[in-house]
């Protein structure tokens, strides 16, 4: 987690979808903070949205400690949730919750499937990936905030099948899902066989059945 992030805010006063509309019509982005201490009171901020376009380009920025200036005053966070209109893909509106370095988050992170181009069944077998998930629910201290979870595909095998518990995690993760049980074992990626091709196992089942 090398790169760092901020953000200038101001504290927002108006709220309501009338208020909202104005702020974007300025180039502003409506947005909120809460959390942290239990008497801290949730604050609602406005957004330069040119500078919140920017750092979303970046995928580190949904998965970092983020600082919020807010009226001068520096506050730690991490983003929560971001509403894109349904077309143009503009953010509309950003949820940030305060943390700390001890805090313990629950956060959604990318998957990054690395060397499909060098799988072995896809390459010499003609095999063909399959992705079922292309993100997954974490939670551990914000210092152990991963920016993604690598998932490597060179050596997986014709027919395989990766759940959630075969995932490589960094230490200090654990994924959401599988702390609810084996039942929540989820795929998320496998090598499927393209049809018109044929194993060995399947030749020697079509030469049983002709003798």
């Amino acid at each position: 987690m090398s790169d760092s992030f901020a953000l200038n805010a101001e504290v927002r006063e108006l709220a309501g979808k009338g208020a909202s509309r104005r702020l974007r019509k300025e180039g502003k982005v409506p947005a909120i903070i809460y959390g942290g201490a239990k008497n801290r009171k949730p604050t609602s901020l406005t957004l330069e949205a040119r500078e919140l376009v920017k750092a979303l380009k970046n995928e580190a920025f949904f998965s970092h400690v983020l600082t919020i200036n807010i009226d001068g005053k520096e506050e730690q966070a991490i983003l929560m949730d971001l509403q894109r209109h349904p077309a143009k893909g503009h953010p509309l509106h950003a949820d940030f919750e305060r943390v700390t370095k001890s805090s313990v988050v629950h956060k959604k992170v990318p998957l990054h499937f690395t060397n499909e181009d060098q799988c072995k069944a896809v390459k010499l077998q003609g095999g063909k990936i399959q992705h079922s998930a292309t993100d997954v629910d974490i939670t551990c201290k914000v210092s152990d905030l991963p920016e993604f979870i690598e998932v490597d595909m060179a050596k997986i095998e014709l027919g395989t099948v990766l759940h959630l518990s075969d995932l490589v995690l960094p230490k200090g993760v654990e994924l959401v899902e599988l702390n609810k049980g084996a039942d929540h074992d989820a795929p998320v990626v496998s090598i499927v066989k393209p049809a018109g091709i044929i194993d060995d196992a399947d030749d020697a089942e079509e030469d049983a059945a002709e003798e």
